[in-house]
C-alpha cells in the first residue's frame, strides 16, 4: 500500500487523559478515509497532531514522507478542524481572499471559483457573522481546498448541512479524489454519509484502533445469517447463544462453511426454512460493535 500518512505507536496525553493511545495506522494515497469514534475517541486530537498543531507525547508519524510538521509539506496540505471562525466583519470573499494573503498566493488563487465550487456565490459579498453553522462549513471547505493540496484534513465536512447541501459537499469531495487526485481525510458523526462517501474507514475507541479497512470488508466481517424460520422459538432454542430473534426473523452468528449442515439440521428437527441469506452488517452496527464499551465522560471529550 502507497501510504501518504504513517503512525507508529502514536500517543498524545493530556494530564491525565490519554486522548492517543498507541496508536498505529497507515492510511493510503488517494481516495477518501474515515477516521471515525465516538466524541472523546482521539480524532480531533489526532488531526491536531497530524498538522503539527500539538506535538504527540511518544510515537513516530510521517506525512507524505516527511516528519510531521514539516513547513515544506504543510504546503501541500488544507485543513479544516471543528467549525471554522473568521472575523465577523469580513465578508465570505474577504475572508478567503485574506488567508490566500497569508499562503502568499492571493493573484493565484481564484477565490470566485472556490466560492461557486461550496455554493456560496450568492454569499460572497454578506459579512459572515450572518452565517449559519452550514455555511461558516462552506466557507471552511473553501479555504481548505482554494490552494489545491495534494491532501485535505476535514473534521464534520457537513456539520449543520441540510440534504441537498450534503449531497453538494459529498459531490465536491468525491470530484476531488476522482479527478484531482487529492487524498481526503475526513471525521464525521454521519456514518450513512461515511458509508457512501469513504473508500475506507478506521475506528478509534479510547485513543486506539478498534477497526480498520474498506466499509464492504468491515461490513463482511461482521456479516451474518438472516433465517426465515419457523417456529422461532424452537430455532432459537437449538442455536442457543449463536441465534438472536429480531422481529419475524433470527440473526444467526456462524461460519459461511457451517451454513448447509445447519440448514439439514434443522429441518431434521422439523423447523420450517423460508428464506435463508447472508447480510452484511452496515457501518452503524460495526460502529456501535466496536465501541460500546466506549466510557463517555465528559473529562475525555472535552480534553480531545
Amino acid at each position: 500500500m502507497n501510504a501518504v500518512i504513517t503512525m507508529d505507536n502514536l500517543t498524545k496525553s493530556f494530564g491525565e487523559v490519554r486522548a492517543l493511545n498507541g496508536l498505529s495506522l497507515e492510511i493510503p494515497k488517494g481516495g477518501v478515509y474515515g477516521i471515525l469514534g465516538p466524541n472523546g475517541a482521539g480524532k480531533s486530537t489526532l488531526f491536531r497532531v497530524l498538522l503539527g498543531l500539538v506535538e504527540p507525547t511518544t510515537g513516530h508519524a510521517e506525512i507524505m514522507g516527511y516528519p510531521i510538521g514539516h513547513t515544506q509539506n504543510l504546503r501541500h496540505i488544507g485543513s479544516m478542524i471543528e467549525t471554522p471562525r473568521y472575523p465577523a466583519f469580513m465578508s465570505a470573499r474577504d475572508c478567503l481572499l485574506w488567508l490566500a494573503t497569508a499562503h502568499g498566493q492571493a493573484r493565484d488563487i481564484d477565490i470566485d471559483h472556490w466560492l461557486e465550487r461550496v455554493g456560496l456565490t450568492e454569499a460572497a459579498h454578506r459579512k459572515v457573522r450572518g452565517f449559519s453553522v452550514g455555511m461558516m462549513q462552506r466557507l471552511g471547505i473553501a479555504a481548505a481546498l482554494m490552494t489545491r493540496p495534494d491532501l485535505v484534513i476535514l473534521d464534520e465536512p457537513t456539520s449543520g448541512m441540510d440534504p441537498p447541501g450534503i449531497m453538494e459537499i459529498r459531490s465536491l469531495i468525491r470530484d476531488l479524489v476522482d479527478n484531482d487526485g487529492v487524498t481526503v481525510i475526513m471525521a464525521s458523526h454521519q456514518l450513512l454519509e461515511v458509508q457512501r462517501m469513504c473508500d475506507r474507514v478506521a475506528i478509534l475507541n479510547r485513543g486506539r484502533l478498534a477497526a480498520e479497512g474498506s466499509v464492504s470488508e468491515l461490513s463482511q466481517s461482521s456479516a451474518h445469517l438472516r433465517l426465515s424460520a419457523s417456529p422461532l422459538a424452537k430455532v432459537k432454542d437449538i442455536l442457543g447463544d449463536a441465534g438472536e430473534i429480531s422481529g419475524d426473523v433470527i440473526l444467526v452468528n456462524i461460519r459461511r462453511e457451517d451454513t448447509a449442515g445447519l440448514i439439514r439440521h434443522l429441518v431434521m428437527e422439523g423447523i420450517d426454512i423460508m428464506e435463508a441469506q447472508w447480510v452484511g452488517a452496515d457501518l452503524e452496527a460495526i460502529f456501535i460493535a466496536e465501541t460500546r464499551d466506549m466510557p463517555q465522560t465528559q473529562e475525555v471529550a472535552s480534553a480531545v
